[in-house]
């Protein structure tokens, strides 16, 4: 039988709370890692799962979509919230919420407009949206102060998703703001005020919706090249997608790979700060771009975990799992996986190799995955090519999150070459 005493009920693993005040349980995790990689927790607001924090493990599991389904949910819910199917965001459905062949139909959709050759004519915009950021902050003197959370690391991907995705640049603080109460609906200074939690989520369900619905009308009567118009004419097994499925796919696009590359940077321009030796090394060898982008990834891992549910009943490292048992599987500890990485607690942005799962594995392995390097690479290119000087000026914090993880305010002195 597995040792479960080093995790006790999962609370640091799973609470919102846990994360808020500390960030990612990094000391749990090695000590499962070491003494119950595969461990059951029982909790008291959350139903029971198996914490998965071994890399291989999550990779045998990932393999198996037909054993270890995505359908039921990708998400850890509290016992006293109950998922409403029949409206709002209850009827939406996301390709990865799908299992396959579904999945594999629905992915096809957006897949070629995500390929490295399709994304190189974005190229231009990426590139210019990172140095317009880094002029905007330099101004006439080079020097300021800032919040590298919101106003950098947020500010970038927003601009492409929102170019890409039919959004106006006059509507981004709005998105900005939903995207936050829909990730963060636990967060007190991003969450939606004045409702309870469930009505809160409903409420930013319907305002999405609403923004978008004017972009697929659009793009159906005059399609274009770009993303938006790819998926408001999406056809799957020849039939046009449904309005949801249509809907939960600009939902995903825009809200994952919005918060997931926001997370990552800020994480990553933290961990520059800290490790000055490191920012030195990738101003002095911008070929170093690629690699620090995938060390990156790997050191935020933004997409703290995903669920699955056993289809049936099977065994994982000696363990009996049940049908219907809810599995987490802990990506940002595999990230740290000591029997895979050469000194896993090191921030190395020359690290080769770098196995990483910070983009997922398997099916679902991130359908964004190139934009989202192509997007932090311009911006790590441009930052580290002309800061001069930076240095934190207060306490960083994390978002009250478990699922999708980072920090919200990183608060910083800077000094840019102009």
């Amino acid at each position: 039988m597995t040792d479960t005493s080093a995790i006790e009920d999962g609370y640091e693993l799973i609470h919102p709370a846990a994360y808020a005040k500390q960030g990612p349980p990094h000391d749990v995790w090695t000590r499962l890692r070491r003494e119950a990689p595969l461990a059951r927790c029982e909790s008291a607001d959350y139903e029971p799962f198996w914490a998965v924090t071994l890399h291989d493990d999550i990779r045998e599991i990932s393999g198996k979509p037909d054993l270890f389904k995505s359908e039921p949910g990708i998400v850890m819910l509290p016992r006293d919230q109950v998922r409403n199917n029949s409206e709002g965001l209850g009827a939406m459905r996301t390709i990865i919420e799908m299992d396959p062949p579904e999945h594999r139909e629905y992915r096809k959709v957006a897949s070629p407009w995500f390929t490295p050759r399709s994304l190189k004519r974005l190229e231009p915009a990426i590139e210019e949206s990172a140095r317009a950021l880094i002029d905007r902050l330099a101004g006439e003197t080079g020097e300021g102060e800032c919040d590298f959370a919101t106003d950098v690391a947020a500010a970038h991907p927003l601009r492409i998703l929102s170019m890409i995705l039919g959004l106006s640049q006059d509507q981004e603080p709005a998105i900005l703001r939903l995207t936050n109460q829909l990730f963060a609906p636990d967060d007190e200074e991003l969450q939606r005020k004045g409702m309870d939690r469930d009505e809160a989520v409903k409420e930013v369900g319907l305002e999405l919706y609403q923004m978008f619905a004017s972009v697929i009308e659009d793009r159906k009567a005059n399609p274009s090249d770009d993303l938006a118009s790819v998926l408001a004419n999406g056809k799957v097994n020849s039939e046009p997608m449904g309005l949801m499925e249509t809907f939960g796919y600009f939902l995903i696009a825009f809200t994952a790979g919005h918060d997931t590359t926001k997370n990552s940077l800020a994480g990553g321009l933290l961990a520059l700060l800290e490790n000055p030796d490191q920012l030195q090394l990738l101003k002095n060898n911008p070929s170093l771009v690629g690699s620090a982008v995938e060390e990156v990834v790997r050191w935020s891992t933004p997409v703290n975990y995903m669920k699955r549910t056993a289809a049936r009943d099977t065994a994982l490292r000696g363990q009996k799992i049940r049908e219907g048992d809810e599995l987490l599987l802990q990506y940002a500890s595999a990230n740290r996986d000591e029997s895979m990485f050469e000194a896993p607690f090191e921030f190395r942005v020359d690290r080769d190799p770098n196995p990483h799962l910070g983009f997922g594995i398997g099916e679902h392995f991130c359908l964004g995955a190139h934009l989202a390097r192509r997007s932090q690479g311009a911006l790590l290119r441009e930052f580290s090519r002309r800061i001069e000087s930076v240095e934190l000026i207060g306490e960083p914090e994390w978002i009250r999150s478990s699922f999708v993880v980072g920090l919200k305010h990183i608060p910083v002195r800077y000094r840019f070459s102009v």
